[in-house]
């Protein structure tokens, strides 16, 4: 895929060289991010939603409740902007100043519309399912008549997108790395746990293949 067009709205500009526009990277920033928090403006007041998402192609999908402020936002075809993040490590340096983290970041802009269509609509809740843990949605109950027309869902274009990202050790100033500190990277990772199962569940029920592969 080509990189995203460099532009006013989508440079990076504090340590640009830590910037990629190209789609591939941007794109595995979003599929890796558990959630994202998308930005938006209503009348002059700014609002940061987390929420879950899908992709879909150069398209993000979210779901929420038909209600919701972000619902109307983005069916009305009004501009949202989504960051991702992923946390791969704490960069302690030798100075306070020097610390950082080691991460991988993607800041997305675009416009949306609601998903009308029931097949468009279960593509995107599966997309979305699939995200977070693949091989769920073929297992569970689909989604009911009432349960989906509960369900609002949005298909947005990704317009311009770039992506930032910091690897490595700590940056020291030369005269500081005699200085008697411990300093490197204390790296994190996201991570599942043992599954813990529901009190209801009948105890001879199998653990899916899909969840054993976490543990």
């Amino acid at each position: 895929m080509p990189d995203f067009p460099k532009t006013p709205r989508n440079q990076v500009r504090r340590l640009p060289a830590r910037a990629s526009y190209d789609s591939d990277t941007i794109y595995r920033i979003i599929d890796d991010a558990p959630l994202c928090h998308v930005a938006f403006n209503e009348e002059g007041q700014p609002f940061v939603i987390p929420a879950l998402h899908g992709r879909l192609g150069d398209q993000l999908v979210l779901h929420g409740a038909p209600a919701s402020r972000l619902m109307h936002h983005v069916s009305a075809g009004q501009p949202v902007s989504l960051a991702f993040t992923l946390l791969d490590g704490l960069v302690l340096a030798r100075s306070a100043f020097h610390h950082s983290v080691n991460y991988r970041s993607a800041v997305v802009f675009g416009r949306g519309h609601v998903v009308e269509d029931d097949a468009e609509k279960l593509r995107a809740l599966e997309a979305i399912s699939e995200h977070l843990l693949p091989g769920r949605w073929a297992e569970v109950r689909a989604p009911s008549r009432v349960e989906l027309d509960a369900t609002a869902v949005v298909a947005i274009a990704i317009e311009s997108a770039s992506a930032k990202m910091r690897s490595g050790p700590p940056s020291d100033d030369e005269k500081d790395y005699a200085l008697p500190v411990w300093a490197g990277i204390l790296p994190l990772e996201l991570r599942a746990l043992e599954p813990a199962p529901d009190p209801r569940q009948p105890p001879d029920t199998q653990l899916p293949a899909y969840l054993s592969a976490h543990t």
